[in-house]
Order: structure tokens, then sequence, then C-alpha cells
């Protein structure tokens, strides 16, 4: 792990430990601000400028926004610049098991997650710059990420936005090198909007004059809000479909630009959306390298990429034993209509593949669509079953999930757990099936916990 060594004038700044984990610092932090959610600049950049302004020191930000695909272009981008030997730090969220998870540090062996006694000073330091003012935990967070990545060095800086984008606490640097937009779709309404439009606008707030800006695949009403904001920053687009183009073709994936051609290996992660996501990250490495990155490291970060709970196959898990053999199990944190879209399109072509009946394992936040979610797997999934994500008071009661699911078309009953809703699938159907966990983040990452506390390694 990449340690935390501040240079003599640091040292000082550096509180002394009181034995604080990180999961107390966070917790004590929660309480600075009634919200979760306030989307506003002001408290975050109070916050920088007390810690002088370790933004500003920052090289080669590649600052991603979007609805959907935003880390997996992200973990594409991270493994390209890695395999030519470039060294990168990457802030996510949310994270799946640990916290720890949201920021990777640049390190010898490429980039890895924070150590809990680094993130522990890091918080420490912000929080007594902070000195009690009212702020929310993403903003304090994101400040120790800030903070951490200007005392590490670096090539580049990968930035996912939080929420939206022009009043996300990541969006204070000024000049990237670099901005992404991913597919918007509707999603978080409560806060960005209730159409394209206005979340377009909210997403598109990431772009800096002049610097580039690259453009997934968009509805048109998305994009010509995307385009409307960039001919007042005179910032470049570099848009799919006109710029840049992606697909499959006989089992290698083709990206192409006005002058130039590559024939590469498909990506490692699974589902045709992932196409989507490597060509936005392939148009990314192209508008900051060029030529300069050969096609050996693209490949490479290609066939090497992760990103856990993304059409994640754990079928060789503990869960296991409560199915049928021959069957599988795949677990995605997709939460909304548009990832629902790209999930039945994949469970479809497996299908086609090799078929067997699916069977849905849903929980679900309450604010999202759910009746959106499930209509995408009317007439392809034979069975659901809703459960509790445990712990979250905003989650839906598996008994009106399951409602939402049978209005939508979906054989469905409401389980209380997991495992039951497992033995539930197996008692359905005693042959082999295809099982997809899904519907929230927040469930995913209990997944993994389990597997990872019953399972090591899986």
């Amino acid at each position: 792990m990449t340690s935390l060594t501040p240079s003599p004038g640091q040292r000082d700044t550096l509180p002394v430990r009181t034995g604080n984990s990180s999961a107390e610092i966070l917790e004590r932090m929660e309480h600075l601000f009634p919200e979760v959610i306030d989307l506003e600049l002001d408290r975050v950049l109070r916050l920088l400028d007390a810690l002088g302004r370790p933004q500003d020191q920052l090289k080669g930000v590649v600052h991603v926004a979007g609805t959907n695909g935003k880390g997996s272009t992200i973990a594409f981008i991270r493994t390209m610049l890695e395999a030519a030997g470039k060294k990168v730090h990457v802030f996510t969220s949310p994270h799946l098991v640990r916290f720890n998870e949201r920021i990777s540090l640049a390190g010898p062996r490429g980039a890895e997650q924070i150590s809990e006694e680094d993130l522990c000073a890091y918080l420490l330091r912000v929080e007594k710059a902070n000195a009690g003012e009212p702020i929310t935990l993403f903003e304090i967070t994101t400040a120790a990420a800030f903070l951490a990545f200007s005392e590490t060095p670096a090539d580049y800086v990968l930035l996912e936005t939080g929420l939206g984008g022009r009043l996300d606490a990541t969006n204070v640097v000024d000049t990237p090198a670099l901005t992404i937009i991913t597919s918007i779709s509707l999603d978080h309404d409560k806060y960005l909007g209730s159409d394209l439009t206005k979340i377009a606008y909210e997403k598109s707030g990431i772009l800096k004059r002049g610097v580039p800006c690259i453009v997934a695949r968009q509805e048109q009403e998305a994009l010509r809000v995307i385009e409307a904001r960039a001919d007042g920053l005179d910032a470049p687009l570099i848009v799919h479909g006109q710029n840049w183009d992606v697909f499959e073709q006989q089992g290698r994936l083709v990206f192409q630009t006005d002058t130039s051609l590559l024939d590469l290996p498909l990506p490692r992660l699974p589902g045709r959306h992932q196409i989507d996501n490597a060509g936005t990250a392939l148009a990314a490495m192209h508008a900051l390298a060029g030529e300069k990155i050969g096609s050996d490291a693209l490949s490479a970060g290609l066939k090497s990429a992760r990103w856990p709970a993304r059409l994640q196959n754990i079928t060789d898990s503990i869960l296991k034993s409560h199915v049928a053999e021959g069957s599988e199990i795949w677990l995605d944190g997709g939460h909304n209509a548009s990832a629902a879209q790209a999930l039945a399109q994949s469970m479809a072509e497996m299908e086609e593949r090799v078929p067997v009946p699916l069977h849905l394992i849903c929980g679900m936040m309450t604010g999202k669509d759910a009746s959106g979610f499930f209509q995408h797997f009317s007439g392809l999934a034979q069975w659901a079953a809703t459960i509790p994500v445990a712990g979250k008071e905003k989650a839906y009661d598996v008994g009106e999930l399951a409602r939402i699911a049978v209005d939508a078309g979906l054989d469905t009953y409401a389980e209380q757990g997991l495992v039951r809703a497992l033995e539930a699938s197996h008692a359905r159907t005693h042959g082999p099936v295809r099982i997809l966990i899904c519907g929230s983040l927040y469930l995913a990452g209990q997944v993994l916990e389990l597997l990872e506390k019953k399972n090591p390694g899986a």
C-alpha cells in the first residue's frame, strides 16, 4: 500500500492519532450537516481554501460525469494508462464494502486503495481544517481525497462526480486536462430535475472553458444541452457518432476516428454496454495522449479492467450451495431504468447462447423508478423475488416492491433475505437457472461483503 510520508513542512499539520478508526471519524463527521445531499460549492471551497487549495496542485485531471457508465469508463482509462507506465490516482463513489475503495493512490504496482492509517490521518487533517463548520460528508471526504492526491506524485487523476456535476463537490478543478460525459438518463430527479434536459444541464456543468470533452452516446435532447453549454465556453466536444465510433465486429472491438482505426480485443467487463464504455475510454486516451500510447497498452487495459458489481459473475461462491447445479449467479448494482435496459439486453444475449430460465432477485431504494426498472425484464425473466436492503431506512418494503414488479408483468414474490430468495428460486425450478441480483449498489455491496466473509477470494 502507498503510505503517507509527509514532507517536513507537512509533518507539523498532521494531528496526533487518537485511536479513531476511519469509520468512527466518518460517523462523527456525518453529524456536521443535517442533509446527506445538498448541492452547492461554497462549503467545499471554504474547506479547500483552509487546506491550501490542494486541487490546484493536481496534474492531468480527467473529470467524469454522467448517469451510467462512469465507473466502468474510469476503470478502463486507469488500466490503459497504467499499462502505458503512467501513475494514476482515482476517486470514485459510492463504495461497495468499505470507504477506502473511493480513494486509490498511485503506487509502484498501480493505484491501490488508500490504507486505513493514511485515510484516518487525512480525514483528521481535514476535520481539523473544517473546524466544526457545516459540511456534508461527501464534501469533506472529497477534500480528503484532494489532499491525499496532492501529496503523492501521479501523472493523472481520474475524478468521478458524486451527483450531477455543476454543483458537485468534485467540480472545483479550474482547468482539468479533459472532461467526460457518459450516457445521461433519468435518475436522482429530486436533485437534478425530472426531465433529460435539466439533468443534462447539471451534468454538463463540469465543462470548462477551452477544455476538450468526450461525449458518450446520448439522446438528442441531452446532446443539444451539452452542445449549447460547450459553445458558450469554447470547449471542444469529441462526440460519439460524430467524431468517433466503437462497435463489435467478429469478436473484436473496433474503434475509429476520422484519422485512425484500432482493432482491439473485447473488454473483460461483460455486457454490450461495456463496448460503449470502452469506446468512451479509448476516445479519452486519444485526446489525452494522441498516438503516444500504443495499441498494446490499450489492449492490456481492456483485458485487465475490473469494476465490481457490474455484471459480476459470482457463481463460484458460497451462494452456489443454494441453487441447482449448473446455475449461474450474476451481480449488478444498476438501479435505474437505463441500467435495467442494458442488463436486460445482456441477459437476453446470454439466453441466446445458453438458454436457461432467468430469475431476478431485487432490492431497491425508494425514489428510484422501480416500475421503469422492472418493465425491461417483462417477458424475459420467468420469476422474481424482492428482498430488503438491510439497514437502509429508505429501501423499498419488499411487499411494495413486489407489487410494483407484478404490475410490470413479472411473477414476483417477497422474500426476507438473499438466501431465502435463492432457495425459493431453486424450489421454483429444480434445474439450472440464471440468477441476476440487482437493483441497488447498497445491496450489491452487502452481497460482496457476505462473500468476502464467507468465501474469501470469491
